[in-house]
C-alpha cells in the first residue's frame, strides 16, 4: 500500500479492527492547526444535538471550516458542519473531573487583536 498507513481505530481497540488512514491533504492540515489553534484536536470526541432537541448524538471533530463552522464525523461517519455554540466537547470540570462545555466556551484564541 503505497501512500497510506494502518491505524488501529482507539473506538475499536482490542477488537482488532485495523482503520485504513490515507495522507491528510493541505486542506485537512490547515484546519487540523486552526483547531490547535482555538484548543481542540482533531479526533476529539464531541456531542450535539439534532435540531437543538432530543438525544444527544456523539462524533469526532474533524477540522475548523472557513467559516467558522466544525466539521465532524458522528458514529454513523457521516460527516456534517455545524456552529461551536451546538457542540460540546470534555475538558476538566473545577474538581479535575471530566464534564461536558460548550465549544464556545473552550475555544480560545490567544493572539492579540488589533484595536484599530
Amino acid at each position: 500500500m503505497v501512500g497510506r498507513r494502518c491505524v488501529v481505530s482507539p473506538a475499536v481497540k482490542g477488537s482488532g479492527a485495523v482503520t485504513i488512514v490515507t495522507p491528510a491533504t493541505g486542506a485537512e492540515r490547515a484546519g487540523a492547526a486552526l483547531l490547535s489553534r482555538v484548543g481542540l484536536h482533531q479526533g476529539e470526541p464531541v456531542r450535539f444535538r439534532r435540531g437543538g432537541a432530543g438525544r444527544w448524538v456523539q462524533g469526532r471533530i474533524n477540522a475548523l471550516a472557513a467559516d467558522g463552522s466544525i466539521t465532524l464525523h458522528d458514529t454513523n461517519g457521516s460527516a456534517r458542519s455545524l456552529r461551536p455554540e451546538r457542540l460540546e466537547v470534555r475538558r476538566p470540570g473545577a474538581r479535575g473531573r471530566l464534564e461536558w462545555h460548550n465549544v464556545a466556551d473552550v475555544a480560545v484564541t490567544w493572539e492579540q487583536l488589533c484595536l484599530w
